[in-house]
């Protein structure tokens, strides 16, 4: 690195530094933030580092989509973040190594911030094989595995045994060269665990054959190649690139739409026709996907569609019990059994905040050496317990919502029309969605018919100004969240 690169990188990592302080304030910025060095940016990686393996983890796991925020300011292509050890003042290097084509993708997406319900601090294995073939001078590739996401580290129970199954029986198959159920669509609300296990399933596979062609690919990832593909013409060498997979993992589905919807109906055609695997997740059923084609749509139905429902009393405990375990063995603190029986109980929206909820207590021990106890628990998990009765609000919940009440068709919402009378609607549409659910601007903007980031911004930004100038509207906006919130 020239020592320009360098004074361009201290400066880079004092503006972000300034941003994360005046966002989370003195006190959390010295105890989370003030330690970290920037090592590296790598496309859409950012590689930090960090003095202790334990700052390392919280801050991956609770911190990444803040930091990549922050770094999003100058440099809007940041979209992942890995934090590793200094070693006598050395950072190790990175985990992996960047794809060499590789999709701007949320934070969600690094290994720690990705993590459901079932993922866990395993043992870390070797990545799976991932086909490459080269495409006009640039090697194409799959996104990155978590490799902590195994079938020995998923919790299984009542809510996911049936989508557990058929994943060790599609991963049994490809091994064996045989095909049972295909295609495959596994789908759930966040954080209940189908990420993981198309990990698993790609890890299994690999490691019984590393031969197979392997390839897990975000909707990001897919609709970046297949852009891509077609800006360097040379979207055939793209489609024989799929065509060679032997099991190919389609993770994040309802982010895909327009072209790349169509060129993956045409992909899942090709695959089937030739018998190779297709496991796809996504967070509505098939028929729930209105941006897709049809056709795409009615192929996935004809698969096999296996859903992961709410996780039970048992089956939260399991997750709890699990990672009290995992944490126990690596910073040797104590979790008694009423403060799992209190975690499980109280903490039930999702998988994620189950793992943050044992990260929080192992924080707090770490930091201020008290004993986790149910007192300790009922503090410092506060915030999770407060909203476990409130109603999670999707996306597609607010384009019914706000199509129903302006009269507007969901997929105009979606389109590039810009009469007064679709545009109001949409703005408002987008500053509901920044404002009930936790989904980032470049995640809402997708999901609004592809639309960038700054488009959202000054959505939310506009309809902020209309409520102050507006009383009537402000009123009608509430309404609106009223209806969504019951």
């Amino acid at each position: 690195m020239t020592d320009s690169n360098s004074e361009a990188q201290r400066e880079l990592w004092t503006r972000v530094r300034a941003r994360l302080k005046t966002a989370v304030g003195e006190d959390v910025f010295a105890s989370w933030f003030a330690r970290l060095e920037l090592e590296e940016l790598v496309d859409d990686l950012v590689h930090l580092s960090a003095p202790t393996r334990f700052l390392c983890s919280w801050v991956q796991s609770n911190y990444a989509d803040r930091i990549v925020e922050a770094f999003r300011h100058d440099v809007p292509e940041a979209g992942r973040l890995q934090v590793t050890m200094r070693v006598n003042g050395q950072a190790r290097p990175r985990l992996a190594a960047a794809p060499v084509v590789e999709a701007p993708v949320e934070p969600a997406a690094t290994p720690a911030a990705a993590a459901t319900s079932n993922d866990g601090p395993a043992p870390v294995a070797a990545a799976p094989r991932l086909v490459r073939e080269a495409s006009k001078g640039d090697a194409l590739s799959g996104s990155a595995i978590d490799p902590r996401m195994t079938f020995d580290s998923f919790v299984g129970g009542e809510a996911n045994e049936m989508a557990l199954g058929v994943a060790r029986q599609i991963a049994n198959a490809a091994i064996n060269n045989t095909v049972t159920f295909n295609p495959v669509y596994i789908h759930s609300t966040v954080g209940l665990g189908k990420s993981h296990l198309l990990n698993a399933i790609a890890h299994a596979v690999s490691e019984a054959d590393s031969s197979k062609n392997i390839v897990y690919l975000t909707a990001d990832h897919f609709m970046y190649h297949f852009i891509t593909a077609v800006q360097r013409q040379s979207a055939l060498g793209f489609k024989e690139w799929l065509r060679k997979v032997d099991l190919l993992l389609i993770d994040d589905m309802q982010f895909l739409q327009g072209k790349s919807a169509t060129e993956f109906g045409h992909t899942l055609g090709a695959l089937l026709t030739g018998a190779k695997q297709i496991v796809v997740a996504g967070d509505a059923p098939p028929r729930d996907l209105e941006m897709l084609d049809e056709r795409v749509r009615s192929r996935l139905s004809g698969g096999l569609v296996v859903p992961i429902s709410t996780f039970d009393m048992d089956l939260r405990r399991a997750i709890v019990q699990r990672r009290a375990e995992h944490a126990t063995a690596r910073f040797g603190m104590h979790f008694p059994t009423p403060v799992i029986d209190y975690v499980a109980r109280a903490v039930i929206s999702h998988g994620r905040d189950l793992d943050g909820a044992v990260n929080r207590l192992v924080a707090a021990n770490q930091l201020t050496g008290e004993l986790i106890t149910v007192p300790l628990a009922e503090k410092t998990l506060a915030d999770l317990i407060r909203a476990r009765d409130a109603k999670r609000v999707r996306i597609e919940d607010i384009l019914k919502i706000v199509s129903r009440h302006y009269k507007v068709p969901r997929n105009e919402l979606l389109s590039a029309r810009r009469s007064r009378d679709v545009v109001r609607p949409r703005q408002i549409a987008m500053y509901l969605a920044k404002a009930l659910t936790s989904r980032s601007l470049p995640e809402i903007g997708r999901r609004f018919g592809g639309r960038d980031h700054t488009t959202v911004l000054h959505s939310v930004r506009k309809v902020e100004q209309m409520i102050k100038d507006d009383s009537d509207l402000g009123q009608e906006i509430e309404l609106l969240k009223r209806m969504l919130e019951e």
